[in-house]
C-alpha cells in the first residue's frame, strides 16, 4: 500500500505541476525573453573595496560551478582580476535552455558580510557586488553601422602570460550615437577580443531598447515586473553565521560552502525564485482588473 500510495504521490506531483504551468501561460502575457537561451552574465564589485573584488570573485565561481553542472556553454568575455586574486569586473556569454529564465533573477545587488582575512580585530565588514543578466535573443539583430563605432587597441593588462603587455591584443569598442563602450582582453588574438566586443556591445544596446520600451509600456501592463530589481539588495550572505538570507522569498539557508559551489541548493533556490516570480506576476495582474 505504502508503495503505491508513494506512486501516486509522485504522479499527482508532476500532474499538478503541468497544470500550474498551463495556468502560468494562460493567466501572465508570456515574457519577450522567456525562450532566450544567451544571456550575457556580468559581475561587478561594488561597496567595499578589495573585500567586495574577493566576493565578486566568489560569485564568478559559483556561477561557473553552475553552468558547468548544467552542461551550458560559456565564454569569458571579460575579466578584470585584482592584486590579491579577486574580481573588478568580468561577464560571462552564456547560452543554455532556457538561460535568460533561469538566472534572470540573480540580477540585482548582493550583499556579503564576514570578517576578512587582513582584519586583525575580528570585526565584521560589509560589502557589495553587483550581477546583471541582459538577454540576447538569437533571433533580434541590432545592426551597428562602421560609422558609429570606434574601435581601439591596447595592450592588455593584469594576469594572462607572456603575451600581456607585449603586443595590442585587447579592444575597446565604443558605440558613438550612445556612447556606449565595452572592452575585451581575454583571448591573445585581436580579431577574437573584437568579435566578443560587439556581441558585448550588442547585448548592452538591446537592453538599452528594452527599457525604453518598458518605461512606455509600464503603466500599461501592470502585470509586467518593473526594472528597479536592478538596484535593490536581494541576498545577503553572512559568513559568520553561515546563512544565506533572500530578501525576495524571506527564507534563510544555511551550507556556504555548498550554496557558494553552485551545487543543488543554490539550484533549488533559483526554482523557488522563478516559482515567487510568477505569483508576484500573478497578484500584480489580479490587482490590475478592474473590481
Amino acid at each position: 500500500m505504502m508503495e503505491l500510495i508513494e506512486g501516486d504521490l509522485v504522479q499527482y506531483h508532476t500532474e499538478l505541476t503541468e497544470i500550474y504551468e498551463k495556468i502560468i501561460d494562460i493567466i501572465l502575457p508570456r515574457g519577450d525573453f522567456d525562450d532566450c537561451n544567451e544571456i550575457l552574465l556580468e559581475i561587478s564589485a561594488g561597496v567595499g573595496g578589495s573585500e567586495a573584488q574577493l566576493f565578486a570573485g566568489d560569485l564568478f565561481n559559483m556561477y561557473v560551478s553552475f553552468l558547468q553542472r548544467k552542461s551550458w556553454e560559456f565564454h569569458v568575455a571579460e575579466k578584470d582580476q585584482s592584486d590579491l586574486g579577486g574580481v573588478r569586473h568580468c561577464s560571462l556569454l552564456v547560452s543554455g535552455p532556457g538561460a535568460y529564465n533561469t538566472l534572470q533573477l540573480e540580477a540585482g545587488v548582493h550583499r556579503v558580510q564576514r570578517v576578512p582575512e587582513t582584519e586583525k580585530g575580528g570585526r565584521m565588514h560589509t560589502s557589495t557586488v553587483t550581477v546583471a543578466v541582459l538577454p540576447q535573443p538569437a533571433d533580434v539583430d541590432i545592426q551597428l553601422k562602421d560609422g558609429d563605432l570606434k574601435i581601439e587597441t591596447k595592450r592588455a593588462s593584469g594576469a594572462g602570460g607572456q603575451h600581456v603587455n607585449t603586443t595590442d591584443s585587447a579592444v575597446r569598442v565604443t558605440h558613438l550615437p550612445t556612447g556606449i563602450s565595452v572592452e575585451c582582453q581575454s583571448d591573445r588574438l585581436q580579431f577574437k577580443n573584437k568579435e566578443t566586443a560587439i556581441k558585448k556591445l550588442k547585448a548592452k544596446l538591446y537592453e538599452r531598447e528594452i527599457y525604453k520600451v518598458d518605461s512606455m509600456q509600464r503603466n500599461q501592463r501592470k502585470s509586467q515586473v518593473g526594472t528597479s530589481g536592478r538596484s535593490e539588495k536581494i541576498r545577503t550572505y553572512n559568513f559568520r553565521d553561515d546563512r544565506i538570507s533572500d530578501h525576495r522569498l524571506s527564507i534563510n539557508l544555511h551550507n556556504m560552502k555548498d550554496f557558494l559551489q553552485g551545487g543543488e541548493q543554490f539550484e533549488r533556490l533559483l526554482e523557488q525564485l522563478i516559482r515567487w516570480h510568477h505569483e508576484s506576476q500573478i497578484k500584480l495582474f489580479v490587482d490590475s482588473l478592474p473590481s
